[in-house]
Formats: structure tokens, C-alpha cells, sequence
């Protein structure tokens, strides 16, 4: 399934529903009709937001999957809307708190040697991460803002994971039981401000601090069963293009630490919370740093139009304002 959070453009109210063809089910409404026409309640205690849903997400996915087959088409006006209707916003709009990790081999060498530095050995060890804003996050079709004091605007391709029931101390082969989904992430930065403070040694963080964009869907892993190879790898093409220009070309097949062990170091001595992002860190290709402004037509500046599109996940668009 493809669930997501939304409003809608006459109300403020902050929605949870699935994608059901080009509309979306709002699951609320959905629930309410059921009973009403069946005398069908077990619908009726769902969460109405997909965050509170993840705290017991084995039972409410249960149930979400018996209200999608329930919801046929015949009857899908008395309870969903057009998607294009619709304000997208990050599936989760206030994560308890948002990892990303630093998992593509090609981006961290690309990385490490623009600033003259060899691969460390430990890097193959341990998947490494740092801990972004989890007050900051962005839907699709949101404008992003310039950060103020940037002169180097960067995108970055990646892909993450929403946990669901949340654990700990859990080992990478028991990493099934906490992925409710993925989801396209964009994890801009400013790389002047990250410039200052990567020589510090404390990783980055104003330059990160800014904006992170999610979305536009959760989708269950149950969605990519076919997409996963013999190699035990996801195999999903990712793609960003600026301004309707191709400029990254990757594949979450690159991965070189599985969300298993990236869950597995994330848990260790604390808690995951339901509801938190797990980042995948920026595929090979994936940002302008990487590739180099003189081969990207330069740094992101106002008005440029951002599109990360993952096979199954969906597209990401946002427009710096």
C-alpha cells in the first residue's frame, strides 16, 4: 500500500489516506462509510494520522489492508479526492527524530576525496550516521526556502525508511518487523556552511539544519517484493532532474550497508520510536557536490525546480523560493 498525510485545499485539516488508482482514500472517511453502510466498525478505532498508526502498525496494517479491499471503485467518491486536488505533506510530519546514514560507497569517496582524504577503513564496519532536524520536514510540491548565508545549494538523492512498533537493541535480521516503509528523501544542504564544519570534527549540522523533504508516500514493503534480486538487493532506479534536466542517475542496489544493520547500529543502547526516518545517505551521482557545479549548470539558486523520482516511490518536487 501507499499511504500518505495530506490537507485539503479548503480545510486545514491534516488527513492520513492511501493511493487507490489516481485518487486517494481518506481513511477516516472511508471507515465512517463502512459502518454506516455495513454496520461495520472495526475500522472506526484506526489512528487518523499514520504516525499514531505506526505505534501498533502490525494490527492497524491488518486492518488498513481489509479496508482496502472493501473500498471498491463503484464507491470511491463518497469517501476519497483526486490526488493532483490534494496539499501533499511528508508522511510524517514530526518525527520523534530523523538518522541518516552514509551508505553509498561511490558518494563517500566522490566525498572524502574532494577533501583529499583516503576511504577509512572503519567506514566498511560500521554504518556511520548523524542525527538531522526532525522540526524541518517538507512534503511534496512545498517550496523550499534559500537558507540564509548559502552561496552553495545542494539536492540530495537518497531514500529512507519509516519505522513502525520501534525496538531495541535489534539485530539487522529482525529489521522486517520495524520497516512499515520507504519513501523518497531529499536531504538538502548548504555545503559553504558544511564546509565550515566538517575540519571540527562533529560531522554536519547548520549545514544540514535547514530543510529535509519526504515523500511523497510510505510505501509497504509488500509493494517491492518483486524489485528485491537474487543478490538480497533492492534493486529501484533513482533519478533527479533540475529543471526538467537529468542530472543524477543511480540505483538503491548500490547500497553498501542494508537498512538491517543500519537499524541494528541506529538501536543499539536506545530505542526507535515509531514514526522516525531512517535515511539511506545520498546515492552515487546524487548531489551537485558530488558531480561538481561546472557539470550540474552550478549550484541551486531561486526558482529552480528539484525532482527526485524513485522507481515505486514515487516523484519528490520542490521549488526553491
Amino acid at each position: 500500500m501507499k499511504f500518505l498525510t495530506f490537507k485539503t485545499t479548503d480545510k486545514n485539516e491534516i488527513r492520513f489516506g492511501f493511493k487507490s488508482s489516481e485518487r486517494i482514500i481518506d481513511i477516516g472517511l472511508a471507515a465512517k462509510w463502512l459502518h454506516e453502510k455495513n454496520n461495520d466498525d472495526r475500522f472506526l478505532n484506526i489512528p487518523t494520522s499514520l504516525h499514531k498508526a505506526l505505534e501498533n502498525w502490525d494490527e492497524n496494517f491488518s486492518l488498513l489492508k481489509i479496508l482496502e479491499s472493501l473500498t471498491t471503485k463503484e464507491n470511491l467518491n463518497s469517501f476519497s479526492q483526486k490526488e493532483s486536488e490534494l496539499i501533499i505533506l511528508p508522511p510524517i510530519i514530526n518525527p520523534p527524530a530523523f538518522r541518516d546514514f552514509y551508505a553509498f560507497e561511490q558518494h563517500v569517496k566522490a566525498a572524502r576525496k574532494l577533501r583529499n582524504l583516503e576511504m577509512h577503513p572503519d567506514w566498511y564496519k560500521i554504518p556511520i550516521f548523524y542525527f538531522s532536524n526532525p522540526n524541518c520536514c517538507y512534503g511534496h510540491g512545498e517550496d523550499i526556502s534559500y537558507p540564509n548565508n548559502t552561496t552553495e545549494l545542494d539536492f540530495e538523492l537518497e531514500f529512507a525508511i519509516i519505522i513502525g512498533n520501534g525496538g531495541s537493541n535489534l539485530k539487522s535480521n529482525e529489521a522486517d518487523r520495524v520497516i512499515a516503509g520507504y519513501t523518497i528523501l531529499n536531504d538538502w544542504s548548504s555545503r559553504n556552511l558544511q564546509r565550515e564544519e566538517m575540519p571540527l570534527s562533529l560531522g554536519p549540522a547548520k549545514g544540514k539544519d535547514f530543510a529535509s523533504s519526504f515523500g511523497p508516500y510510505m510505501v509497504t514493503p509488500d509493494e517491492l517484493e518483486s524489485a528485491w534480486e537474487k543478490d538480497g538487493k533492492l534493486h529501484l532506479r533513482m533519478t533527479c532532474h533540475i529543471n526538467g534536466k537529468k542530472v543524477s542517475d543511480g540505483n538503491t542496489n548500490d547500497l553498501y550497508h542494508s537498512f538491517g544493520t543500519m537499524i541494528e547500529r541506529a538501536s543499539m543502547n536506545t530505542k526507535l520510536m515509531p514514526g522516525e526516518y531512517i535515511g539511506s545517505g545520498t546515492v552515487g551521482t546524487g548531489c551537485i557536490l558530488e558531480l561538481r557545479p561546472e557539470n550540474a549548470g552550478g549550484w541551486l539558486n531561486k526558482g529552480d525546480i528539484v525532482t527526485l523520482e524513485i522507481e515505486r516511490l514515487g516523484i519528490l518536487e520542490n521549488k526553491i523560493i
